[in-house]
């Protein structure tokens, strides 16, 4: 069975040319003894927007890996697919990122609320979740409550997960549940009633992926109240490892965190939180690296530079239209947004720092960054250029890149 290690992180990579300086931060993590394991993923809307397949996810993993010589598990996730989008994702991933969230809140037939009732009515009272001082409590009407909502979504995941299986065969591929993208977080009892369900439905899930209290914005750090996210997650860490034991889930299913990049106030806390209970976590870095490649374009200069200007100009233009798909994870004010005009005139340094995320520089603009994190569909409609651009300037991009996720996520998580 294909096993997924203890610390992963999820490698996204809109343009495909940046697996090799990602591959050097991960083994340049494991020469400090920090072992992770990299997943390189991208969604089905990254693919149709850059007109990519799965299969490409793929041939760059593999080349970063033989060009690194690189021995270690490394996997290919198929990111955020459903029944509708999974089957061009099968034959090149070895990863599923299952997304429920579409199917949270529909109603399951009343024959199979009411067997899942019957099942998990011995949970009903006191939960006693060892690791939580407190008990949990469910009532009968707290549980039917929770069938209705989640039950439907659990068989969803069953389904898409027996397709999977059915092609790839058992054990081949490492399955991931995702249910972030909702406006509510799931509560403690929740997630584990919720982990009972893909128990019951056989879906051997290694990284289970909850909505968290405050805001996940694309690119920027964490909106909310830290001390409040890590009551969360820590009460989640001992949940899905008492989960794991009463329902036959994987025991080495851990919490999976999306939208995990930049989220620097929360790290010192899931940091503490990993060392203290000897837990796992799989972080997805959404779309930094490109981020960085704009960034590294920018700190060269010339051509480069005057390109990237053009691509924030255009956004301001289409800000509406690239915002649209992302609404709910980006928060961006608009009236703190630098014109095309002044930044006709920024040279590559100012450019640079208003984009990386450095909030000790006074020039670091997140709005700019939200902007410029959804603009990459500008970069696609100019791609022969783009790849040419980077590969004049691969090692300033290829340093940032490395940079970004080394010592701003890595050093500073694990």
């Amino acid at each position: 069975m294909k096993k997924l290690g203890k610390y992963s992180i999820g490698l996204g990579d809109r343009f495909g040319h940046q697996g090799h300086a990602q591959l050097k931060a991960i083994t340049e993590a494991g020469k400090k003894g920090i072992d992770i394991t990299p997943v390189w993923n991208k969604s089905n809307r990254e693919h149709l927007i850059i007109g990519t397949q799965p299969s490409d996810v793929k041939i760059e993993a593999d080349s970063a890996v033989r060009k690194a010589a690189f021995k270690k598990p490394y996997f290919i996730d198929a990111d955020h697919i459903n029944l509708d989008t999974v089957d061009k994702f099968i034959p090149s991933s070895d990863f599923f990122t299952i997304d429920v969230a579409s199917y949270i809140g529909k109603r399951a037939f009343d024959g199979e609320i009411a067997t899942y009732i019957d099942n998990a009515g011995k949970y009903i009272g006191k939960l006693e979740v060892p690791g939580i001082k407190k008990s949990l409590k469910c009532s009968l009407k707290q549980l039917a409550d929770i069938a209705e909502k989640y039950l439907f979504a659990a068989k969803k995941a069953g389904e898409i997960y027996r397709k999977i299986e059915k092609s790839k065969g058992a054990g081949n591929f490492i399955t991931e549940v995702s249910m972030d993208e909702v406006a509510q977080p799931q509560t403690p009892v929740e997630l584990f009633f919720i982990l009972a369900m893909l128990g019951i439905e056989g879906v051997p899930v290694q990284t289970i992926a909850p909505k968290f209290s405050g805001r996940f914005n694309k690119g920027v750090d964490y909106a909310g109240d830290p001390l409040r996210f890590a009551s969360e997650f820590e009460e989640d860490l001992m949940v899905v490892s008492f989960a794991a034991n009463e329902f036959g889930l994987p025991e080495n299913i851990k919490i999976s965190v999306h939208s995990g990049s930049d989220k620097f106030a929360i790290y010192p806390h899931i940091r503490s939180l990993l060392l203290k209970h000897n837990k796992g976590v799989h972080l997805k870095t959404a779309g930094t690296t490109w981020l960085e490649e704009v960034t590294g374009l920018a700190e060269a200069g010339g051509t480069a530079l005057e390109f990237v200007k053009e691509i924030y100009a255009h956004s301001l233009e289409k800000i509406e239209e690239l915002c649209a798909p992302y609404a709910d994870v980006i928060d961006i004010d608009t009236n703190k947004l630098p014109s095309a005009g002044e930044v006709s005139v920024w040279n590559g340094s100012k450019f640079a720092a208003s984009l990386r995320h450095d909030q000790g520089n006074p020039y670091y603009n997140p709005n700019m960054r939200q902007l410029i994190h959804v603009a990459y569909k500008l970069a696609a409609q100019k791609m022969d250029i783009y790849f040419r651009l980077l590969e004049e300037h691969e090692e300033v991009v290829s340093q940032c890149v490395f940079d970004n996720i080394y010592y701003r996520h890595i050093l500073r998580l694990f």
